[in-house]
């Protein structure tokens, strides 16, 4: 039989009745924290959708105005002037140097050196460049000793000739003989005198691995380097490209209608817009035949450019006088 007594009725009550008042405060405290981070989740969202809203508004108004303005056409106005209108006509024209030329090596090498470069204005037979021709030194060298015994065994060949020729007269050697020694010395000289054209072809050849202008001009290309290979007769490889230009030629084609009215020796001014200025020019020649798809005649000018103001390649107009 249990017995209860008073004091374990009121520690059991004191045990009951405190376990309610932890659990209230416990939860209390747990929505405080909820709502702080509610409301701190909410306050960053918030800044976040004005961080990007703000910027993407700000580049739709700017967009929304860079289109009214690109809407706006921008035009131009002129206003007309009365002008009187040109005399005769205008005709488009080429403008081409006196000569031109490029240059090729004629031996095979390595570029030595190179003296000239674009721009340059350089006199006839003026040195260009140099080849170094370590080869064709070589062959020169041995053809020269070549030669140089081709003469010596031609001279002996005279020598002994003589001496059979003399002692043929006396009767001492047959006719047969002597004819031989005769055909030898014949033989000899006509040796010596193909090694010796064989060495003035070399000389000559090893005269080209110094590049010289062909005539006085500008030195409009330059297309090599030292140390570069050269290689001799080779389209491909213009070590240099030279233009006279002074005087300068200049064709235009005149309309079959306007073609009577050219005479060589005619004075024709030579506009170019560019310089601003106008050129006399003569009628130097004219291709006397109408050409069939433009029905136009050609026509040649020579205009002096001693100053060199105009350049080759220029864009030029013929005017033609009326009358």
């Amino acid at each position: 039989m249990t017995t209860t007594t008073l004091g374990n009725i009121n520690s059991e009550n004191k045990h009951v009745t405190g376990r309610p008042v932890l659990a209230e405060g416990a939860s209390f405290t747990g929505q405080r924290g909820l709502r702080r981070i509610t409301g701190i989740g909410a306050a960053v969202l918030l800044a976040a959708l004005v961080v990007g809203f703000v910027p993407r508004l700000s580049q739709r108004k700017q967009a929304a105005s860079d289109t009214n303005q690109l809407a706006v056409a921008t035009v131009s106005v002129v206003s007309p002037t009365t002008s009187a209108p040109p005399d005769g006509l205008l005709l488009p024209a080429e403008v081409r140097p006196w000569q031109e030329a490029s240059i090729f090596s004629r031996v095979n090498g390595y570029l030595k050196s190179w003296l000239v470069d674009i721009g340059a204005h350089v006199k006839q037979d003026q040195l260009l460049a140099e080849i170094d021709t370590p080869d064709l030194d070589h062959q020169l060298d041995q053809a020269r000793s070549q030669a140089t015994l081709a003469q010596g065994s031609s001279q002996l060949a005279k020598i002994t000739n003589d001496k059979w020729q003399k002692l043929w007269h006396e009767g001492v050697v047959s006719e047969l003989d002597a004819d031989n020694t005769a055909t030898n010395q014949v033989t000899a000289k006509a040796n010596a005198d193909a090694f010796a054209a064989n060495v003035r072809v070399l000389e000559q050849m090893v005269a080209f691995k110094h590049v010289t202008a062909p005539f006085p001009g500008v030195i409009t290309a330059r297309n090599t380097n030292v140390g570069d290979l050269i290689t001799a007769n080779n389209t491909n490889m213009e070590m240099f490209r030279i233009q006279q230009t002074n005087p300068l030629r200049i064709y235009f084609r005149v309309p079959q209608a306007n073609s009577p009215d050219i005479r060589v020796g005619q004075s024709i001014d030579v506009v170019f817009s560019d310089l601003g200025k106008t050129f006399p020019a003569k009628v130097a020649t004219t291709s006397e035949s109408i050409t069939p798809n433009s029905r136009t005649l050609l026509v040649e000018l020579h205009l002096d450019n001693t100053d060199n103001q105009i350049q080759p390649g220029s864009y030029a107009q013929a005017q033609l006088n009326s009358g």
